[in-house]
C-alpha cells in the first residue's frame, strides 16, 4: 500500500506599513517615484547617523498584533541582523529577535473542511531592504535604496497550515484585516505583503516533523498555491526514492512553476543578532495599548453582523460586500446618500463587480465616486431613466466618474413619459409588423415579446417598460 503523506506548513509573512515616512528617519515611503530619490544618510548607512523610530509604527504594529489576538509586549527591544548584501546598506538590519512586539496570538481562517485556528507565534517590527534591479542585457545589477528602511511588521506562524487551501485563507484573513485597520494597503504585485513558505512533508500519523525547506519570490496568491503544491511533490520524490530532503532557501518560479535552491538555510547565529545600540527599549504602557484598542475599527465579522441587523441584506450579500474595504466603504456610503441600501447592494453586486471582472480591476483601483452612484440610482428610482439606460450610463460613471445627471442631461436620455410620443411609436411598430400582430391574435404569446422589444428600440430604450407594455395591450385589445 502507498504510503500517504501529511504536509506541514509554517508562514512568514511581511506586512509593509501604510505609514507617510520610513521607520527611522524621514524619507517617503512612496512606491514608484525614481530610483534613489527618497534617501538620507540614515536609510543609505552612512556613517555616525542614527536612527529615530518613528511612533506611528509601533501603533500600527499595536493595532494589528491586538486584531490578531496576540499577546503585547510591555517592553520591546530592537536588534541587529548582520549580513553582508548589496541592497543592505549598513551591511545589518534592525529587526526584532529577543523581545517582539507581539506573541502568542492566533487568525480563525474558515475553509471547506469548516473553521481552524492558525496560531501566530509572534509579530515584529523591522526595516525593509533596498530592491536589486537586475539588467541582464548588460549583465549588470542595480540598487535603489527607496525601499531601504520602509517599516515591516513580521508575522511568524506556527506550522499549523496542511494545505494550499489553508494557506490562501489565512493570507487572505491577514490582508483584510491589515486593509480594514488602515496599516498597509497589502498590495501582493507592489511588494506590500509578501509571503516566505515554510514546508516539510512528513508520514501521515507522525508527530515528528520533517526537514523544510523556505520558498521565496511569492508575489501572488496564485504562485503561492502553485509553490506549495510543486514542493509537496518535489519533497515526497525524494522520500519516496529514498533521499533526504536538505534544509535550504528556495526561490519560485512561477513562469516555469519550478523551485531552484538558493542557499542553505540560515540559523540565527548565522546572522550573529546583538541588541541594536543606537535605540532604547520601547516601553509599552496599559494606557497606550487600550488607547489603540479603543480606536480599532469595526472589522469584517462585525460588519457582516450589522449589515444583516442594519440594512436586512442576506448574509452571502453581506459576505460579497465585506470581502473588501474599500467596496465596503462604497456601498456604506452609497447607502447613507441614496437611502437605499438594498439597491446600493444590488448594483455594486451585479454592475460594480461585472465590469471590475472584465477590466481585470480590484476593488482599491476603483476610481468612482459614491456620490455619482447614488444619484444614479436615485434617478432610476424616480423614473426619470430607465433601468436599461441607467445600466449605460453606469459604464460611463465607472470608466470616466461621469456625473449621471449631467450625462442623462446632455444625451437626452430622459425617459419619455409623454404618452402621445410612446402611442405614435407603438402605432408604427404594429403597422410595419402585420404578422407578429396576427401571430398574437392567433394566440402566440412570444409575438408580444417581439412587438415590445421593438417599439423599445424605436424609443431608444427611454420609454418606461410599464408604460410601453400598456399601450401595446390597449391597441392590439381595441
Amino acid at each position: 500500500m502507498a504510503k500517504q503523506y501529511e504536509t506541514v506548513i509554517g508562514l512568514e509573512v511581511h506586512i509593509e506599513l501604510a505609514t507617510k515616512t520610513k521607520i527611522f528617519c524621514g524619507c517617503s515611503t512612496e512606491f514608484g517615484s525614481a530610483p534613489n530619490t527618497h534617501t538620507c544618510p540614515v536609510c543609505t548607512g552612512m556613517p555616525g547617523s542614527l536612527p529615530v523610530l518613528n511612533k506611528q509604527v509601533v501603533e500600527y504594529a499595536l493595532a494589528l498584533g491586538l486584531a490578531a489576538n496576540c499577546k503585547i509586549a510591555r517592553e520591546c527591544r530592537f536588534d541587529r541582523k548582520n549580513y553582508f548584501y548589496p541592497d543592505n546598506p549598513q551591511n545589518y538590519q534592525i529587526s526584532q529577535l529577543y523581545l517582539p512586539i507581539a506573541r502568542d496570538g492566533y487568525l480563525e481562517i474558515d475553509t471547506a473542511a469548516g473553521t481552524k485556528k492558525v496560531r501566530i507565534h509572534e509579530m515584529h517590527m523591522e526595516e525593509d531592504a533596498g530592491k536589486l534591479i537586475h539588467d541582464e542585457w548588460d549583465d549588470t545589477s542595480l540598487v535603489d535604496y527607496n525601499r531601504s528602511g520602509v517599516p515591516l511588521v513580521e508575522i511568524v506562524s506556527e506550522p499549523d497550515m496542511r494545505s494550499a487551501e489553508e494557506v490562501i485563507a489565512y493570507l487572505e484573513k491577514l490582508r483584510m484585516t491589515a486593509q480594514y485597520l488602515g496599516v498597509s494597503d497589502c498590495k501582493l504585485q507592489e511588494g506590500s505583503m509578501r509571503a516566505d513558505v515554510n514546508l516539510s512533508v512528513r508520514e501521515a500519523g507522525s508527530r515528528t516533523l520533517g526537514t523544510r525547506t523556505e520558498m521565496k519570490n511569492l508575489n501572488s496568491f496564485k504562485a503561492i498555491a502553485h509553490a506549495i503544491e510543486g514542493e509537496r511533490a518535489r519533497q515526497i520524490e525524494l522520500l519516496e526514492a529514498g533521499k533526504e530532503v536538505v534544509q535550504e532557501t528556495r526561490r519560485w518560479d512561477d513562469n516555469k512553476e519550478h523551485s531552484y535552491a538558493m542557499r542553505s538555510k540560515e540559523d540565527a547565529q548565522d546572522y550573529r543578532y546583538f541588541p541594536e545600540p543606537d535605540l532604547v527599549p520601547v516601553v509599552i504602557s496599559d494606557e497606550w495599548i487600550q488607547k489603540i484598542r479603543d480606536r480599532q475599527p469595526e472589522l469584517r465579522p462585525e460588519k457582516m453582523e450589522r449589515y444583516k441587523r442594519e440594512f436586512d441584506i442576506p448574509g452571502y450579500d453581506a459576505e460579497l460586500l465585506t470581502e473588501s474595504k474599500a467596496v465596503a466603504d462604497l456601498f456604506e456610503k452609497t447607502a447613507e446618500l441614496c437611502g437605499k441600501p438594498k439597491k446600493a447592494a444590488n448594483w455594486i453586486m451585479g454592475d460594480v463587480f461585472r465590469l471590475m471582472k472584465e477590466n481585470g480591476m480590484e476593488p482599491e483601483e476603483l476610481r468612482f465616486s459614491p456620490e455619482h452612484l447614488a444619484k444614479l440610482i436615485s434617478l432610476t428610482d424616480a423614473g426619470t431613466v430607465s433601468a436599461s439606460v441607467a445600466k449605460k450610463v453606469f459604464e460611463h460613471v465607472f470608466a470616466e466618474d461621469a456625473d449621471p445627471e449631467k450625462y442623462v442631461e446632455e444625451h437626452g436620455l430622459k425617459t419619455v413619459n409623454d404618452e402621445g410620443a410612446i402611442r405614435e411609436a407603438v402605432e408604427k411598430v404594429l403597422a410595419d409588423n402585420p404578422q407578429a400582430v396576427a401571430d398574437y391574435k392567433g394566440g402566440k404569446q412570444k409575438a408580444f415579446g417581439a412587438l415590445m422589444g421593438q417599439s423599445m428600440r424605436a424609443l431608444k430604450g427611454k420609454a418606461d417598460p410599464a408604460a410601453v407594455t400598456k399601450m401595446i395591450q390597449e391597441m392590439l385589445d381595441s
